[in-house]
């Protein structure tokens, strides 16, 4: 299926593909925007003294560590071979708080469960993963938020680097992902999220989030059209 009518919401459904003009991305005023793809989110192996409660929560989130390992990752590696290979910019944004225990975190980043995210920015969990590692000239922001923008610099570094395109990958597609994507959408920069460089925790709210922002927000498109919107023929 072709990103033209892929992902249609109900606003959008009835709108013709062909209408579409074709998306053409300038590399020079193109950006990567890899988010949150740390350690703490692919743990290799179940914590030491792993109580039935800890096993059957691995078990449970088996399958977004098979999309992560099998379908993001090497997506994600594919883009920035390119941004790099063509020295375009590459930008990282990671959650890490400040302190070591996390009194300075958002509010969205300290409710009890899932989002309960205490990583301290000097702890081994909150680092970019190794596969996907940035190189000593990218720029990585440090977040307490969803948002990559809300109480970062990010939006002034887009403007000084002369970006006007912002290509996203990362996780969790239904939270700091959409959550960037529509504030970038808000400050009027055009945006691509890669639908095969995300993940959410289940397909389902994958492409339930990407079905809300496609069109309004963003542009959603494989990594291979993004390619392709990169170098058109």
């Amino acid at each position: 299926m072709s990103w033209r009518t892929a992902y249609r919401s109900f606003y959008y459904e009835t709108m013709n593909g062909d209408d579409i003009p074709d998306i053409v991305l300038d590399p020079e005023k193109t950006a990567l925007l890899v988010i949150d793809l740390q350690v703490a989110y692919l743990p290799e192996a179940t914590p030491p003294h792993a109580t039935p409660a800890d096993i059957a929560e691995w078990h449970r989130w088996a399958p977004f560590r098979e999309r992560m390992t099998g379908t993001v990752l090497p997506a994600t590696q594919r883009l920035l071979a390119h941004f790099r290979g063509t020295q375009r910019e590459v930008l990282f944004v990671r959650i890490a708080c400040l302190t070591k225990d996390g009194r300075d975190r958002s509010l969205s980043h300290a409710r009890p469960g899932f989002n309960n995210l205490l990583l301290p920015h000097i702890g081994a969990d909150s680092q970019i993963l190794p596969q996907v590692a940035p190189l000593a000239d990218e720029i990585v922001i440090t977040k307490t938020t969803d948002s990559a923008l809300t109480g970062t610099n990010l939006r002034l570094l887009l403007s000084n680097l002369g970006i006007r395109n912002v290509v996203v990958c990362g996780i969790f597609t239904d939270q700091c992902v959409a959550s960037t994507v529509r504030s970038l959408a808000d400050e009027s920069f055009n945006v691509i999220v890669v639908d095969d460089a995300c993940a959410a925790a289940t397909d389902e709210l994958h492409r339930a989030e990407l079905t809300i922002i496609n069109n309004i927000y963003c542009q959603v498109l494989t990594t291979d059209e993004t390619l392709s919107a990169l170098n058109p023929a």
